[in-house]
């Protein structure tokens, strides 16, 4: 088969791009992207940059959290480029996530005041030196369990 493969690579009508390039692009992504919004203006000026991208399906902008979710076939990096280019507004990939899913959301490298409420700062997931609390270890987390309630076979105190 590997024969017939190569010939219809050679004879497809795809204008110089492979069927594997088109595959790779072809991926369903939720991009998630942080950009200042102050008014129901420059929310519309957000949700028309992207809406009219080749690939979107859907557009969800949330002014408050300021924060624009893009579901399609796009590449992140194109859909932060053409909100900057069309916006003329500083926009950067979400940096936060659900504060349920941090082992400690209250340590000082995870916090983040500024962050919306109900998040917490990514960094803890990138850099995990980034905070010496921010990942128990195997040592706290025996002597946690080793006095914890919902261990059958912990020490209780009487």
């Amino acid at each position: 088969m590997g024969g017939f493969d190569h010939l219809s690579d050679l004879f497809s009508f795809s204008h110089g791009k492979s069927s594997k390039n088109l595959k790779k692009n072809r991926q369903l992504q939720t991009v998630e992207i942080k950009v200042k919004m102050d008014c129901e203006g420059c929310e519309r000026k957000v949700r028309k940059s992207v809406e009219s991208m080749k690939g979107v399906t859907q557009v969800e902008v949330d002014r408050k959290l300021h924060k624009v979710t893009v579901i399609g076939y796009v590449a992140p990096e194109k859909v932060l480029d053409r909100l900057r280019h069309r916006t003329g507004k500083m926009a950067e990939l979400w940096p936060y996530v659900p504060y349920d899913v941090v082992d400690h959301p209250y340590v000082a490298g995870v916090y983040d005041r500024k962050g919306p409420p109900g998040y917490v700062s990514k960094s803890a997931f990138e850099d995990p030196r980034a905070s010496t609390l921010a990942r128990a270890t195997s040592t706290e987390v025996k002597y946690t369990t080793a006095f914890s309630d919902e261990n059958p076979n912990a020490c209780s105190l009487m």
